[in-house]
């Protein structure tokens, strides 16, 4: 799940069987019980035709949960995120970083910093469809040093400059969960 729209659909289809939620938040649902074999595959045909998969290994859930602080660190917060991602997502997820990496990239076929990389370029495409910032003010706002270096990084993953992109903008930008 990587909106609140994705939240509200799952807790949806939870309802609908009967399922009780205790906390839902992105990429996770805490359910007030377990789940019997049939509960589990009513679920299953519920959510896999609107494009979620049911994550209950420990590699797979911790993989998400990565991905799931990394989307929320660029789209959803407004502060200045000038931190270390290596240092919040030790923090947020009580693994050290180096085995995070090794599982992310082992897992996913990318680094950790490819992946937080597209999503910021994601964001970045999003701005510039708004057209409310100028590249400079989205440059500051995504922490690039530059914005010819937030230039060079959004040519080197979407083959375009970031003007060309604005002008040939319709059907460029990818869903979050595609990224």
């Amino acid at each position: 799940m990587v909106c609140n729209r994705c939240i509200m659909v799952v807790d949806n289809e939870l309802k609908k069987l009967g399922l009780h939620a205790q906390k839902i938040t992105l990429g996770e649902v805490t359910l007030d019980r377990g789940l019997s074999p049939q509960q589990k595959t009513e679920l299953d045909k519920a959510l896999i035709p609107l494009g979620f998969d049911i994550i209950d290994d420990k590699r797979s859930q911790l993989i998400e949960r990565i991905k799931n602080v990394i989307v929320n660190l660029v789209h959803h917060q407004d502060d200045d995120g000038r931190k270390n991602l290596s240092g919040i997502l030790s923090k947020e997820l009580h693994h050290d970083y180096r085995y995070l990496s090794n599982l992310f990239s082992e897992v996913e076929g990318q680094t950790i910093e490819k992946y937080f990389i597209a999503q910021k370029i994601e964001k970045v495409k999003e701005l510039l469809v708004y057209d409310e910032l100028s590249l400079s003010e989205i440059a500051f706002r995504l922490n690039y040093s530059s914005v010819a270096h937030l230039s060079s990084q959004f040519k080197k993953v979407t083959g375009l400059t970031p003007s060309h992109f604005k002008q040939v903008r319709e059907d460029k930008r990818k869903p979050l969960d595609k990224v």
